[in-house]
């Protein structure tokens, strides 16, 4: 025993070995005696026990994790953005149970001040007119939003869901470097950490005692629904949509909380009530988590050049119809100036200092506090006294150490003079720093803490947990995710064992099947078109994939078939001398759209499936040759596009949503077979034009067994256009149509049918009793036509 323990010991020694923080910099891993912290005791054996191979293949394996589930976040550069993985610090950060407590006091009383500080400067204002709050810091805050003012929110509260920046200084005290009650970002991200860290670590979670997140959530979830006017209300998480830079954590969130994940083109207002627009009417919104910055949410009274917004939306909150989480207007807390302030409003409101103090500010619009920075500038950051972003988020305008950034701008005490009612100063931030995994050992590296707070019935209540931003550097703006920073899992250690809490009821609560959600009509638009794309996608694919097949067999291009099908092809939009056509990247581009805009119901496989195989679509122009190789390559992605297709059928929920996804496909199939018919079944048409249908109709073998004689139009017609068996058959598409718009809401099986269920039966009833012979090439183009009216039919009835 005692040689094992000699032994882990000496693994730890090899591990640390190297590890110096910088001086007077306190670190999370090691105390001001350089001995490891008991927080950190259980991880730092564990880890020092792995070899490099089992390191690497852990690691790998969260990352794995993050990639499978579709996590990311948006990277932005000089007019364009990209994609970029979720970047997964694979050291946890460890806190002490107790010292989460000290912390979490501290926040509470925060959270408190800020509630109370955004009731008054949208209610009496004592605090400006009582001379503790510059009336020009407030008025000239973008986010100070005027149509506001006086707008009591419905349940009382301004703030419900809380994030703070906090840091380390190096005397060990906790301080404040920005609060978030705009739009708080990350807890999702925090989620998808703590499953990624989990799997890195599986056998070492449970033994160290760590607090679980689903606790929080749980609780916020309750206390949303707490919140709703009527429990048949809908709750809906308001996003600005795809392009934003944390969509993936709004459909995240959205999917884990079940709420409904809303775009502002989902919501009206109707009678002074939010209404949200769903498949099978108005339904009313009582509460909205609002995940977009509040200028954007009414282009009628405050951004008008917003198209992201609820026009009417302000008018709904003045007449006390709905509950934003947070109110519009609370981002001018966020207001770097104000951190100034904090220590005298905290007196004037709560009659208390602070508990948890903020980095050191002073607003450069008093003489005194402009002095006391020019004097101090080698020790501040001088930047927007506006601005709301972070310390170590500044930009090109802010100055630091003395060193102004942006050469545009005039010598420091010329700068200050002219605009220091614009401008603040800060102490320097000196971060904590915290173990890193760089080039295959541990090193000290920044670290900025984010903590979430949620107001519940019982009070606020701390997240056990959050995300740490660790820099790739040593420099502290090195820590901003858009600057490459790394994000790791927080764990809260308790020295017991902690209660394994889920977001599933207790045993003691009663069974009840859940009604699925309403489908709002854009999400209902989009899984219709999501199946639209993806038969087309197929379609393409068959088409290139025969031509291809014959080229390679001929090795005449302008053969009587080919150059008869590749006419055909071009009035469909698909060049055939593309390798891969751009119809079909388009397709598959345009489908990962749609499936963008339905994240929160849409699967993760389904979604990675998809992505992979546009990804892999455009990939394959990198010299593919036509012919033999073409065709193989095609008939690659088909199997890939079926198999995304067997995966949504098997896997999706029956509800509306499914059902328009489903309506797409049929749709486009039956569009694409009876164009392609009334080409390749033309009398006129070359010899293996009908062969070439029944096997871009993947009816080879049906054709085999169903019909002895040789290929001929009216067998061909007859098993792709009439034959109710054949899933390739239009009449089998028609036939699913109808079987879906029979379920679609507003229809009533005993009452009078409805336009669109009306137009379905007409098309199934008048192609059910066709034959082959009265359905010739002039038949199927009107066909086409008949089902391509559905389409608009539809959009009509349920997306408009």
């Amino acid at each position: 025993m005692a040689a094992r323990d000699t032994h882990a010991e000496d693994q730890v020694a090899r591990l640390l070995e190297g590890y110096r923080p910088p001086p007077g910099v306190a670190d999370e891993l090691l105390d001001p005696e350089g001995r490891i912290r008991p927080a950190w005791r259980g991880f730092i054996q564990h880890f020092a026990g792995l070899g490099p191979e089992e390191r690497a293949r852990r690691f790998a394996r969260g990352d794995q994790y993050l990639r499978d589930a579709g996590v990311f976040f948006r990277q932005y550069g000089e007019g364009s953005s990209v994609e970029r993985a979720w970047p997964l610090a694979h050291v946890p950060m460890l806190l002490a149970e107790e010292e989460l407590r000290r912390i979490s006091d501290g926040l509470r009383q925060r959270a408190d001040l800020l509630e109370a500080l955004a009731a008054d400067l949208y209610g009496p204002n004592r605090l400006v007119a009582g001379g503790h709050l510059p009336a020009s810091l407030i008025a000239r805050s973008r986010e100070w939003l005027r149509p506001l003012v006086g707008v009591a929110p419905r349940d009382g509260h301004y703030l419900h869901f809380l994030a703070f920046e906090i840091g380390r200084g190096p005397d060990g005290t906790w301080w404040v470097l920005g609060d978030r009650t705009q739009a708080p970002s990350g807890a999702g991200f925090a989620l998808e950490n703590r499953v990624a860290t989990a799997r890195v670590y599986a056998d070492l979670f449970a033994e160290e005692h760590v607090h679980r997140l689903a606790g929080f959530f749980r609780a916020f979830r309750d206390a949303l629904q707490g919140l709703s006017a009527d429990p048949h209300d809908e709750i809906g998480i308001l996003t600005p949509g795809p392009l934003n830079d944390t969509y993936f954590e709004h459909a995240y969130i959205a999917r884990y909380l079940g709420f409904t994940l809303l775009e502002g083109e989902d919501l009206g207002v109707e009678a002074g009530r939010v209404m949200m627009r769903t498949v099978e009417g108005s339904r009313p919104v009582s509460v909205l988590w609002r995940r977009l910055d509040a200028a954007f949410a009414d282009p009628l009274e405050l951004d008008e050049a917003s198209r992201i917004g609820t026009p009417g939306l302000v008018g709904a909150l003045r007449q006390g119809s709905v509950t934003l989480v947070n109110a519009l207007g609370s981002g001018v807390l966020e207001t770097r100036a104000l951190l100034a302030f904090m220590p005298r409003i905290a007196q004037e409101l709560l009659g208390e200092p602070l508990a948890l103090p903020n980095i050191a500010t002073w607003w450069c619009g008093q003489q005194a506090e402009r002095a006391h920075v020019i004097k101090n500038r080698e020790r501040m950051m001088i930047g927007p006294a506006h601005s709301t972003q972070l310390p170590f988020e500044a930009d090109a305008t802010t100055m630091l150490g003395g060193q102004i950034r942006d050469p545009a701008l005039p010598a420091l005490d010329a700068w200050l003079e002219a605009e220091g009612a614009d401008l603040v100063g800060q102490e320097a931030v000196t971060l904590s720093t915290t173990p890193a995994f760089v080039d295959g050992r541990l090193v000290p590296r920044p670290m900025s803490l984010r903590v979430f707070v949620a107001r519940t019935p019982r009070g606020w209540q701390v997240m056990p947990g959050g995300f740490a931003r660790i820099g790739r550097s040593a420099e502290p703006e090195a820590i901003a995710m858009q600057r490459g920073g790394e994000a790791a899992d927080v764990w809260v250690v308790s020295e017991t064992p902690v209660e394994p809490v889920s977001m599933l009821p207790g045993p003691a609560t009663s069974f009840a099947r859940i009604k699925p959600g309403a489908l709002p009509s854009r999400a209902g638009d989009n899984l219709f078109w999501l199946g639209r794309y993806v038969e087309r996608a197929e379609g393409v694919m068959r088409f290139t994939r025969a031509w291809h097949a014959r080229l390679a067999e001929t090795a005449d291009p302008g053969s009587p078939l080919l150059e008869h099908f590749r006419a055909h092809l071009a009035g469909i939009g698909i060049d055939i001398a593309e390798a891969p056509p751009g119809a079909l990247t388009d397709a598959l581009r345009f489908a990962v759209t749609s499936a963008s805009h339905v994240r929160d119901r849409f699967s993760t496989d389904g979604w990675t499936v998809l992505n992979d195989l546009a990804a892999e679509a455009t990939d394959l122009g990198r010299g593919i040759a036509p012919g033999d190789e073409t065709a193989r390559a095609m008939g690659a992605l088909l199997r890939r596009i079926t198999g995304f297709s067997g995966l949504v059928h098997e896997n999706m929920y029956r509800f509306t949503g499914w059902r328009f996804l489903s309506i797409g496909r049929a749709l486009e199939r039956s569009i694409a077979v009876a164009g392609a018919l009334a080409v390749l079944a033309d009398p006129e048409a070359p010899e293996g034009a009908l062969d070439l249908a029944v096997e871009i109709g993947d009816s080879v073998m049906s054709h085999r067994r169903r019909y002895s004689v040789t290929t001929s139009r009216e067998t061909v017609v007859d098993l792709l256009a009439l034959d109710a068996m054949n899933p390739r058959a239009i009449l089998y598409q028609l036939s699913e149509l109808r079987d879906h718009a029979a379920f679609l809401p507003g229809v009533d099986p005993l009452g009078p049918l409805t336009e669109l269920t009306r137009a379905v039966l007409q098309l199934h009833t008048g192609l059910a009793i066709q034959t082959p012979d009265r359905l010739d090439d002039m038949a199927l183009r009107a066909l086409q036509a008949e089902v391509e009216g559905l389409s608009d039919l539809l959009s009509e009835t349920y997306f408009r």
